[in-house]
């Protein structure tokens, strides 16, 4: 495997993840960065998640993780910023953290390979493509994901 293949393997990673967070928030590419033998793809939600719904959208990805045999390896449970990191079996490294305004990152760094030149994903974001480095704080609003009230139980 090369960067380029590991990169497309890391968007894919990205495209699922986000792809299982119901209803959809909207995200655009962040910067991609590559090392001597590894690529971190990252992407930026510019959907408002309120701090009461944060904890159902951080379960919404650890789910999906799980599901896709991903090995949860560290929580971060600060009210404020928490993260989840967890890692593919074959040594890709997944994180999702919640920053300034609640804005959520993700990131997946690839294990190391053989050096190629990467190209920008190819994936189209589902918010207005913004120029790197200008991703603003999150300024979409969600009925369910910008609330603030609790979401409700789920019910059995």
């Amino acid at each position: 495997m090369n960067m380029q293949d590991a990169a497309d393997r890391a968007d894919a990673m990205l495209d699922a993840t986000l792809s299982a967070v119901v209803p959809e928030v909207q995200w655009d590419h962040a910067t991609t960065t590559a090392g001597s033998c590894t690529v971190t793809r990252r992407r930026t939600v510019t959907t408002v998640i309120s701090e009461q719904r944060r904890g159902n959208f951080l379960g919404v990805i650890e789910r999906f993780w799980k599901k896709s045999g991903y090995e949860i390896t560290g929580v971060n449970q600060d009210r404020e910023m928490p993260a989840i990191f967890a890692r593919s079996s074959d040594g890709f490294q997944l994180a999702i953290s919640v920053g300034y305004k609640g804005q959520a990152f993700f990131d997946v760094i690839t294990p190391c390979v053989d050096e190629s030149e990467v190209a920008e994903p190819t994936s189209k974001p589902n918010a207005p493509a913004y120029p790197l480095g200008q991703i603003p704080t999150p300024n979409v609003r969600s009925e369910f994901w910008s609330a603030e009230t609790p979401a409700p139980a789920a019910s059995s």
